[in-house]
């Protein structure tokens, strides 16, 4: 049977593949449809690894449940992140469908003569309505780039404080060098996602 010392490293790159994902998304690489898929997997893994805790001991098992916290807290952010991304990618698509609608109209009435200073600030009026909505989706998005950033770097702060109970722990109770040293790694591969998330969100801004 698989153990959640086993499931652990999977779920771990689960998340740190998806938020690779998350980069290709926001460039335009891979559907945001295959990254929601990444997540929905990782969620599942660590539904599984949540009962597989609760055959660990007391001490065990509150190790454990921070650290399916963590990877959960995680797999949210990007979540978000992906979403949010994809509704102001088709809300991107629609306003510039109305921008060609808008321009073609203009053409066309100066074209046969028939624009009239009604028209033109109606469709004057739509193009300012237009550009608002753009306006406050880039502030939305500047937002929750902001939001996420200091997410990632609370997230680190956390695991220091986590890690160093785990390896007290970990010294009382026995655990081997291979988990010890697994769960030293973590250290490093958070620092790695926290620059990632923040180079991300510059090229996004």
């Amino acid at each position: 049977m698989t153990s959640i010392v086993e499931l652990f490293p999977k779920s771990r790159k689960l998340a740190y593949d998806s938020r690779q994902q998350l980069s290709q998304v926001q460039n335009s690489v891979l559907h945001p449809s295959e990254l929601f898929l990444s997540l929905d997997e990782l969620s599942n893994q660590l539904d599984l690894m949540e009962s597989l805790s609760q055959r660990e001991t007391p001490s065990q098992r509150e190790m454990w449940k921070r650290k399916i916290l963590e990877l959960r807290e995680d797999g949210r952010s990007i979540r978000r992140q992906g979403e949010h991304f994809d509704r102001m990618v088709s809300s991107g698509l629609r306003q510039q469908r109305e921008r060609d609608e808008l321009l073609s109209r203009r053409r066309k009435n100066r074209t046969n003569g028939n624009g009239n200073n009604g028209n033109e600030m109606q469709q004057l009026t739509e193009e300012a309505d237009s550009l608002g909505t753009s306006t406050g989706m880039m502030n939305e998005l500047l937002d929750v780039g902001a939001a996420n950033l200091s997410s990632l770097v609370g997230q680190r702060q956390r695991m220091r404080w986590v890690n160093r109970k785990v390896l007290d722990i970990g010294n009382k109770i026995g655990l081997s060098n291979s988990t010890m040293r697994m769960i030293e790694r973590r250290d490093a591969t958070d620092a790695y996602l926290v620059f990632g998330g923040m180079v991300v969100t510059m090229l996004v801004i």
